[in-house]
């Protein structure tokens, strides 16, 4: 009879204080976001007769969360910043966030990294803020051959690491984390287990698809001094790609650059909200996801939780999560530097339609008369070749764009 009953557990500074808590608790709300977003507990008590003190300001509290059917899971550790009393009745809340937040990470700093690599980087910041360090195994060795820290605090350095890598970085117990948005792992390299949530489960959702004019790729350019001129990279494919607008000063950095941006707009080709009328406090922001009973393209989609609130009151403990689409690791390469196709005016496509009664042929071109690339698959229709055409014809082009672009 257990099975449907939640529980918790909270100590302010060390202290258990849930028997006190439990009876006067009106609502406990955690939000629990990704990346440097602050981690925010909502806890109302009932103070009618008066006989709670205000917590300080500052003080530590843990939470845990859970069913008495499975047992607590840790929240982790916020710190009160707000204390409001209100009547009548009268009621104390609190507000507390994370400790220890990127935030806390305000003196500007005036310095430059040479030849070294993401996860030395990282850990200079956490030794100087005091915090322990966690970088994942697949940025620790990112060569970094310059960067510049210029009148810029350590949190916005962070975040434009975060931005440029496509990572999270955050503090969590006292550590600073480095970790890249798209990977379902600890820092360790454990991978955090997939968590499948059934439609039953849930009292309301919400999917939205944003997949039409959607970019194909995405383009950075940087300057090969070595030749003195500029060349591009491709994350995804050629065709409707973003271009990004900083010409970057090496390769590496035009990579991993276009890659963090394309990975961006892939995870929000979709995305998926859903309220669970049991709340799971095994959800957590970046766990793997899998979803059953909705339309064959949400169940099919991988998701990444990105945003999680347990609320726990009168109407239970329920859970509202936020997903986006989970991608897998995509590469950037070199784009063309000398037309494959230099003289080419037009391409031709050949087409033999078997199935008519009288057997039909001819061929389709796109582009202008002169000397023509004829493609080598005898296509089975007239529009199946001019298709075919079409698109290579608008590969020539694009790439020869690329070029003329890259050389002006």
């Amino acid at each position: 009879m257990t099975d449907h009953i939640p529980t918790f557990k909270i100590s302010i500074e060390d202290k258990d204080l849930t028997a006190i808590v439990s009876p006067r608790l009106v609502n406990l709300t955690l939000n629990l976001c990704r990346g440097d977003e602050s981690d925010q507990l909502d806890i109302s008590l009932d103070d009618s007769d008066g006989k709670l003190a205000l917590p300080p300001r500052g003080a530590q509290i843990a939470v845990a969360l859970g069913w008495q059917s499975s047992g607590l899971v840790d929240m982790g550790k916020f710190t009160v910043d707000e204390v409001e009393h209100s009547g009548a009745p009268d009621t104390i809340t609190l507000r507390a966030r994370s400790a220890n937040l990127i935030d806390k990470f305000k003196r500007q700093e005036e310095r430059s990294f040479h030849n070294t690599t993401l996860g030395a980087i990282i850990e200079l910041i956490a030794f100087q803020n005091e915090l322990a360090s966690g970088i994942s195994a697949s940025l620790r060795d990112t060569g970094v051959p310059h960067i510049d820290q210029t009148h810029e605090s350590d949190a916005a350095f962070l975040r434009r690491l975060g931005k440029k890598y496509d990572a999270v970085a955050t503090v969590k117990n006292d550590t600073l984390l480095f970790i890249p948005i798209n990977q379902s792992r600890t820092v360790s390299g454990k991978a955090l287990p997939v968590i499948t949530i059934t439609r039953a489960l849930g009292d309301g959702h919400r999917y939205h698809s944003a997949e039409s004019n959607a970019y194909t790729g995405v383009r950075a350019f940087w300057h090969d001094e070595r030749y003195a001129r500029r060349r591009s990279v491709v994350a995804g494919v050629p065709g409707n790609s973003k271009r990004l607008r900083t010409i970057f000063a090496t390769e590496a950095d035009a990579r991993a650059s276009a890659v963090a941006e394309w990975q961006r707009i892939l995870r929000g080709l979709a995305t998926f909200e859903m309220s669970l009328a049991l709340g799971n406090p095994a959800v957590f922001p970046q766990s793997p996801v899998t979803v059953k009973g909705f339309k064959p393209e949400i169940d099919a989609t991988p998701w990444l939780s990105t945003k999680v609130t347990h609320s726990l009151g009168g109407s239970g403990f329920t859970t509202r999560v936020e997903f986006e689409t989970k991608t897998e690791v995509v590469e950037a390469e070199r784009e063309e530097e000398k037309d494959p196709d230099e003289g080419i005016t037009g391409v031709l496509a050949k087409w033999t339609d078997v199935a008519a009664k009288k057997k039909k042929e001819g061929q389709e071109q796109a582009g202008a008369a002169g000397t023509l690339k004829t493609l080598e698959h005898i296509y089975h229709s007239k529009q199946a070749a001019k298709r075919a055409v079409l698109h290579a014809w608008r590969h020539i082009q694009e790439v020869r764009n690329i070029i003329r672009e890259n050389g002006e």
